[in-house]
């Protein structure tokens, strides 16, 4: 296990030190800057491994150096993935222009593309950082009386942790209270899977005021290893966690399936059969990703809920996301007759940026 850790972290390392090299070179090819660039071979070897080394970190302590040094690192990241992008356009625009014999020069171009990927980046801090509420309505057949006319709030991937703390999680928690959904269901991604205050994190969700309740499964952040510990600190919290189980809730049935449980879709299928789901009634399905859903529809169930995604965050991870999970990706679509909304998550992982997407809180009224 120790060896395949290792092998991995040596593959990502070399992959990270390929894209910096290629950054600079690329950076002192069309900047035209007289060498020996000894500083800044030194600042690239340097941001290289500072993302391992703050995630390394990060999984094994806390504290203000911890989490100034992790949130660097994962900034970098993401200006990284744009500094990239910039290089190679930098390459495809030189030779643009030379085909075409138009009297641009190397540094107009370095500039033009570098300061490009700077305005991304800082517009996917801004961007991330604004919670939008996105409004949906459904229409479930059999549904009970009570539920018409009622509103669910759907919040997912809140990544708390090192980035995403106390502040973030309290302002979640003061939205929800100001919307005054029915019922809130919590989709999975609560911590960042790195070493945390869970208890205290956890705890904020007490402050919620939500006349049904609020109901949790796991994702696969909530504890790589196992869910005891963070179902420990979401139960104390007074939210409800359904551990691969249904709840009758005012005529509604109310299921959650933790990721761990989601991915075999033989142990998937069997839990939702051990949860004998009454096909003449409404039901909802709490699920980490939108998987299984062929099973889900097979088992009568009406509406799934799930996030995982994030939509992709940061083009052009967004591309790949879409390719990935089709029209399931984000937002609301329908697989024979089954309802599923995909959630592009409140938080971030890894870089606190969105491009191309945007962090939301979902509101679902019942028709």
């Amino acid at each position: 296990m120790r060896s395949r850790f290792a092998v991995i972290i040596a593959v990502a390392q070399t992959i990270l030190f390929s894209g910096h090299w290629f950054i600079y070179r690329t950076w002192v090819h069309f900047s035209g800057a007289p060498g020996p660039h000894t500083g800044l071979k030194i600042a690239f070897a340097l941001l290289s491994v500072s993302f391992l080394a703050g995630w390394l970190l990060a999984d094994y302590s806390t504290g203000i150096f911890t989490r100034v040094f992790y949130i660097f690192s994962v900034v970098w990241l993401g200006m990284l993935s744009f500094n990239l992008m910039a290089a190679v356009a930098c390459w495809v625009a030189l030779g643009a222009v030379k085909a075409l014999g138009l009297p641009v020069s190397t540094q107009a171009i370095a500039y033009t593309f570098f300061g490009l990927a700077l305005a991304a980046g800082l517009y996917g801090i801004m961007n991330a950082a604004w919670t939008r509420v996105t409004r949906v309505s459904v229409t479930l057949p059999n549904l009970p009386e009570s539920w018409r006319g009622r509103v669910a709030a759907l919040v997912s991937d809140t990544h708390l942790g090192h980035v995403r703390g106390e502040g973030f999680l309290r302002r979640i928690v003061s939205t929800l209270n100001l919307l005054e959904p029915d019922v809130v269901f919590i989709t999975g991604d609560m911590f960042d899977g790195q070493k945390a205050d869970l208890a205290g994190l956890a705890l904020l969700w007490s402050d919620l005021t939500a006349p049904l309740g609020s109901y949790f499964i796991a994702g696969n952040h909530d504890g790589f290893t196992g869910h005891a510990r963070h179902i420990a600190a979401i139960e104390n919290s007074g939210v409800r966690v359904l551990n691969n189980e249904k709840v009758e809730l005012d005529g509604m049935q109310i299921l959650g399936v933790h990721y761990h449980d989601s991915v075999d879709p033989r142990r998937f299928k069997s839990i939702l059969q051990a949860a004998e789901v009454d096909r003449d009634r409404a039901s909802i399905l709490l699920t980490h990703a939108p998987q299984g859903l062929r099973i889900s529809e097979e088992e009568g169930i009406s509406l799934q809920l799930a996030g995982h995604t994030h939509g992709g965050q940061i083009f052009p991870f967004t591309w790949i996301v879409s390719r990935v999970w089709g029209p399931f990706a984000y937002g609301l679509k329908r697989l024979g007759n089954l309802l599923v909304y995909t959630s592009s998550g409140a938080g971030t992982w890894g870089p606190p940026m969105r491009v191309g997407t945007i962090p939301e809180i979902v509101l679902i009224q019942f028709e």
